[in-house]
């Protein structure tokens, strides 16, 4: 019997990707799957193509009581209620990298008998993702860093710049158009920009969105960054991206050290955002921002900003949504074998954090 897949509905605020399309909904049909959409107040591909794909339509955020064996499928976190969890949930959990929420997690799967296939942890025989939103996030997380910039030219910061949601990218870009021409309103020349993880997808979503923009870029990747910093480099420019997720082995980029150097740098735009992890390349600030609240000033003289929004490419929904869909697609068709190649994988990962969250909690 093929898999009963349950796409929730996204709780988190501003998140309107999802991470199936109603394309995709009936190519799995086809495949004799059963699947059951959400409906929900804030997805940007709206229900009606879903139902028209043939989806089961069910309410907003009733996951919970699905049959057992339904696979629940979402992007970003659940609630953090506590409570037990019985079904297989792929999701992005943000619980094997030694964040701080990530053991509580792991034990509500392990007290409902459940488990967490993260979509961080699809991979193929070789060890790389099959999926993964990494071009739109450094496209959105560039714009943002960009727009941070443009603010603290006509503004004191705090006080953030507008952040939010866009139609396509054609939006986007007209709007940092605007912002870029008042940043240089009052003589100042345009910012430089440093990328950090340049030749992957999401350092490349970064510099197509810059180069769009007609800025200045220096790309960086593991050639220039082997030897392990310091890198003075970084702060001759005035804006920094961090496109290299947090893992061991990784250098300090930005150190503390950097808060009262003499520096051009003004903005940080941590597009990896892993403020929690031991393994942080970027350990100026501690907490992630958000779309609300997209500024943590680190330094007031002279000023320094850090933005580390974690779910960049919501701010693209629809283009991020279809193109993640298309990449993944091939892979959920796969379910029937869960146990087995990509999904066997995710799941021996689980395994292993959850029993050590376990031990550390005896």
């Amino acid at each position: 019997m093929q898999p009963h897949l349950w796409v929730r509905a996204e709780q988190r605020a501003n998140e309107q990707r999802v991470g199936i399309t109603p394309a995709g909904v009936a190519e799995l049909l086809a495949r004799g799957f059963r699947v059951s959409v959400e409906q929900s107040r804030c997805r940007a591909i709206p229900i009606k193509g879903y139902r028209e794909a043939g989806a089961e339509i069910v309410a907003e955020n009733a996951w919970p009581a699905a049959a057992r064996d339904a696979i629940i499928f979402g992007l970003k976190e659940l609630p953090d209620d506590g409570s037990a969890l019985q079904h297989r949930h792929i999701m992005f959990g943000h619980a094997f990298k030694g964040q701080a929420d990530g053991p509580a997690l792991l034990r509500r799967f392990r007290a409902g008998g459940g488990a967490l296939y993260d979509l961080e942890y699809l991979v193929d025989d070789a060890g790389r993702r099959v999926a993964a939103f990494g071009y739109w996030a450094g496209f959105a997380g560039a714009a943002v860093g960009l727009k941070v910039w443009a603010a603290q030219q006509t503004s004191d910061l705090p006080g953030p710049p507008r952040v939010g949601v866009y139609a396509d990218k054609e939006a986007l870009l007209a709007d940092l158009g605007k912002d870029l021409a008042a940043g240089c309103g009052n003589g100042a020349p345009p910012p430089r920009a440093m990328i950090i993880g340049a030749h992957g997808r999401v350092g490349r979503g970064a510099g197509d969105l810059l180069e769009a923009l007609g800025l200045a870029v220096t790309r960086w990747d593991k050639a220039e960054t082997s030897g392990g910093g310091p890198f003075p480099e970084i702060l001759a420019h005035e804006i920094f991206i961090n496109c290299v997720l947090a893992m061991p082995g990784i250098p300090v980029f930005v150190p503390k050290s950097a808060l009262d150097a003499a520096r051009r740098l003004s903005v940080v735009a941590d597009i990896a955002c892993d403020p929690s992890s031991d393994f942080n390349p970027v350990p100026i600030y501690d907490r992630a921002s958000s779309f609300d609240d997209p500024v943590i000033r680190v330094c007031a003289h002279p000023k320094l900003d850090v933005t580390a929004i974690d779910n960049l490419p919501s701010m693209l929904p629809v283009e991020s949504s279809t193109d993640y869909s298309a990449q993944l697609l091939p892979v959920l068709a796969t379910l029937g074998q869960i146990e087995a190649g990509v999904w066997g994988r995710a799941r021996e990962v689980f395994e292993q954090h959850a029993t050590a969250a376990e031990r550390t909690a005896r």
